[in-house]
């Protein structure tokens, strides 16, 4: 490091970090960032569309329902294969492949002419956006320096919540120009967007130094990397861990934003829930959520942070769901909501970076996260099934609190990587 990059990260302020970062590392950075973004945008269209499907197509909620959750199994599909490949041909190419792949099967949503094509489309775009979370949180893991890696990976991550806020904008902007038959078709057909973006990674995004050196090593050892030896001896503990972490926090994100509408809905009757208003500060909140977890999680180090989000987020579930409050308090509960349960989220990448080496950092990675989004997205079932004996906001806060409970269990017996500098 050059004498004028120690001056400046010793300067001290928020970004300091990022001044520090050489043109090849920021190019990585928003690669990743963007590409994050674009993979939000594409993805939260659907939510965004299903009132016109229902009244044009005739679509049951159930319907709609079942597009969701095939989306979420594919994902999960998709982010595990996407980890072996990231091993296998690389960091970069796996993330091209995965952003052509979910853009293309996107436009194809917008060309469906019934609900059987529509699911298809969306499954497999599925597999798309799954892969593209695994591929760019590796690559920048491995780009960014050790003490810095924690607030990069984070900021990286916010890169959802800007996407959400542009698929709303583009929500907002097709509705008021296009008739709805047509614009919520404009809508999947502007997903092709994300393609030309491979063009720029392509060109200016290499691999990291790190896989280039294990492939070489593995090319003169003869001796190639395999996906089981996640579940080898020594690493098998780490993955089931890793796995109930991210069990646990992403049920409690899916048994939190899947029912707590529904739940002050139709036993609260408060209506601000539908407005841009609300949506709007979800959505702000989630984005500052990361970014303060991002800083956290470098700060106070991955377990901690990961405890304080989780219990942040078990408080919101029992807030909403115990409180009473009308439509005004409701409006501004929207932004601790975001906070915590998507700021839960910023220090997973890193986290799981610094847990595998870099041989197997795919195949840990993305099995570890993407098992957990599997057993996660049975949570919504549960509670659905659950809340025919029992209160609706009951439920939801008896498995918010398992869920989060497990994260906190786990992130306990997880070892403390932050600064972690990962193998070569």
């Amino acid at each position: 490091m050059n004498t004028q990059t120690i001056s400046t990260t010793e300067s001290g302020g928020y970004l300091a970090w990022f001044h520090a970062l050489t043109s090849k590392e920021r190019r990585t950075f928003w690669s990743c960032k963007v590409g994050y973004a674009l993979d939000a945008m594409d993805t939260q269209f659907l939510s965004f569309v299903i009132p016109t499907l229902i009244a044009t197509w005739g679509l049951s909620k159930g319907d709609a329902g079942l597009i969701g959750t095939v989306t979420l199994l594919t994902s999960a599909a998709g982010g595990w294969i996407a980890g072996i490949m990231s091993d296998r041909i690389g960091r970069v190419r796996t993330l091209q492949i995965t952003i052509l792949w979910f853009a293309f099967f996107t436009v194809l949503c917008g060309l469906a002419q019934n609900f059987t094509q529509l699911l298809l489309a969306r499954g497999l775009m599925g597999f798309g956006m799954g892969g593209e979370w695994t591929a760019g949180a590796i690559l920048i893991g491995e780009v960014i320096r050790a003490k810095d890696r924690g607030k990069a990976v984070g900021m990286v991550q916010a890169g959802w919540a800007l996407g959400w806020g542009t698929s709303a904008i583009l929500y907002a902007l097709m509705f008021s120009l296009l008739p709805p038959e047509w614009a919520w078709r404009s809508l999947f057909l502007l997903g092709i967007l994300p393609a030309l973006f491979v063009i720029f990674i392509r060109r200016f995004v290499d691999e990291p130094e790190l896989y280039v050196a294990q492939k070489k090593h593995e090319e003169t050892s003869a001796q190639q990397a395999s996906f089981w030896e996640i579940f080898s001896p020594s690493m098998f503990s780490t993955t089931l861990r890793a796995v109930l972490l991210t069990t646990g926090a992403q049920g409690g994100y899916y048994a939190i934003t899947t029912w707590l509408p529904t739940f002050l809905k139709t036993e609260r009757h408060l209506t601000v829930l539908g407005t841009g208003g609300y949506l709007a500060m979800v959505i702000v909140g989630s984005y500052v959520g990361y970014i303060v977890s991002a800083f956290l999680t470098d700060l106070l180090g991955r377990k901690k942070n990961f405890i304080l989000f989780a219990a942040g987020s078990m408080c919101i579930a029992v807030a909403y769901t115990r409180l009473p409050v009308d439509d005004s308090v409701m409006l501004f509960l929207g932004f601790p909501l975001g906070f915590f349960v998507s700021g839960v989220f910023s220090g997973m990448g890193a986290f799981l970076t610094e847990l595998f080496p870099t041989r197997i950092r795919g195949s840990g990675q993305g099995f570890s996260y993407n098992m957990g989004r599997a057993v996660g997205s049975l949570f919504p079932l549960m509670i659905g099934l659950a809340s025919k004996d029992m209160a609706l906001g009951e439920t939801i806060g008896i498995f918010a609190g398992i869920a989060y409970g497990v994260m906190m269990l786990a992130a306990l017996t997880l070892p403390e990587t932050a600064g972690k500098k990962l193998d070569n």
